[in-house]
């Protein structure tokens, strides 16, 4: 009996001519393993595909409400953004599909489990710690890095070897943009974006978004509320989070919020250029915030605040599996108990602009805050208050003073 390999499968060319790749360099009986994380189009055709390319079985793995609950909801509660700017879409995606990776090789009897993913990027680096992490007895088989067994280095290439192999797909040799999507996002590198000096080419590039100049001149308003920091609903209709984020997409798009154009520091060592469309979390994100900024303390805010950055650090290099992702998301989880509320604001071209926040955990004191005199504030106590709050300041001006007037004797 042949020695089983799952592979995780986009249907893409890359993985389609690593099928016979694999059954030929390693004798492997091959598994294709597809995660639908909400690609959409992307998954219609691939059965018939896998199985012409030499697989055995091809699994398709609906795991779009556990990336929304599990993944995508931690890191909206934490405002975890890289690099001031990525909200982390394909790097939370990783995690949720190495996990089912794991579970059918498992079920499989696999012994290794092969990816697609080239020596330069971030996703090797995801896909391989999780596998090390939930799986340390399987082989990981890497083809882009094994280039003394992989010899194709282009498109040309690989359709070049499927041909010798029997397999005519539907591919063709032509350049595009390398892309990647979920329901959360979509990212786009490669062609004109490979220099910084260059504006993208929005025209041809943007699948979920139009440009803030094509949104519509009237702005559009949205409620939104929240239980414990986990969204609920969307202009009063009840939803799941996978739905809530699905509608948001569809609003944000419409109104242009959320493309990001970053040149952002990968985990092995280069800088690279992209754009990310991530209109619903971009909103959702925000909307969030605006909550939190309601019903969270300044200290347990600012301390949130160092936590969902590490936790962006954590996450983008691909230690999902680890005791400090879990411990960083168990102090978030605790900040979120009265994160419960109701946000509105404005889609306007690009902008999401704060139209109202209500909560019943709300630590805003009209009395305190405003500018009449109210009963729980004496103005008179911020005179002691500044006294301590600056004597530090004052004993080293006095110090300096000191110095200064001995220097002149």
């Amino acid at each position: 009996m042949k020695e089983k390999v799952v592979l995780a499968y986009s249907g893409g060319l890359d993985t389609t001519a690593v099928i016979p790749w694999l059954k030929e360099t390693f004798g492997y009986e091959v598994i294709c393993c597809c995660i639908n994380c909400g690609q959409g189009e992307e998954l219609e055709g691939l059965d018939e595909r896998a199985k012409l390319s030499g697989a055995s079985k091809l699994y398709i793995e609906d795991i779009v409400d556990d990336f929304c609950d599990n993944y995508i909801v931690p890191c909206v509660q934490a405002h975890a953004v890289y690099e001031n700017k990525y909200l982390l879409g394909t790097a939370m995606a990783r995690p949720a599909i190495t996990k089912r990776l794991v579970e059918i090789a498992r079920k499989e009897g696999a012994v290794a489990i092969c990816h697609g993913a080239t020596g330069k990027g971030n996703d090797q680096i995801r896909f391989e710690l999780g596998i090390r992490a939930l799986a340390p007895d399987i082989k990981i088989i890497a083809p882009w890095r094994m280039t003394d067994l992989w010899t194709m280095q282009s498109r040309e290439d690989e359709i070049a070897y499927c041909k010798a192999h029997g397999i005519d797909l539907p591919f063709d040799a032509s350049h595009s943009y390398s892309r990647d999507r979920n329901l959360w996002h979509i990212s786009h590198e490669g062609l004109e974006l490979e220099d910084p000096s260059k504006e993208p080419n929005y025209e041809h590039l943007l699948v979920l978004s139009v440009t803030p100049e094509k949104a519509p001149d009237e702005g559009e308003y949205v409620t939104m509320t929240f239980e414990k920091g986990v969204p609920k609903s969307i202009n009063g209709v009840e939803m799941k989070v996978s739905d809530i984020i699905r509608k948001l997409n569809e609003l944000g798009g419409k109104h242009g919020i959320g493309i990001c154009d970053i040149v952002e520091n990968r985990v092995v060592g280069m800088k690279s250029r992209g754009v990310y469309e991530t209109p619903g979390g971009t909103i959702l994100y925000e909307a969030h915030q605006q909550l939190e900024e309601l019903v969270l303390d300044r200290a347990t805010y600012e301390v949130k605040e160092e936590m969902g950055n590490k936790l962006s650090q954590v996450i983008y290099e691909g230690k999902w599996f680890t005791p400090l992702r879990e411990a960083i998301q168990a102090f978030i989880e605790s900040t979120q108990e009265y994160v419960t509320g109701e946000v509105k604001f404005k889609l306007y071209k690009g902008n999401i602009i704060k139209a109202g926040t209500t909560s019943p955990y709300s630590l805003y004191n009209e009395s305190l805050a405003s500018f009449t005199t109210g009963d729980l504030y004496d103005h008179h106590d911020a005179s002691g208050f500044i006294n301590l709050f600056g004597l530090p300041l004052k004993v080293r001006a006095m110090k300096m003073q000191e110095l200064d007037k001995n220097n002149k004797k």
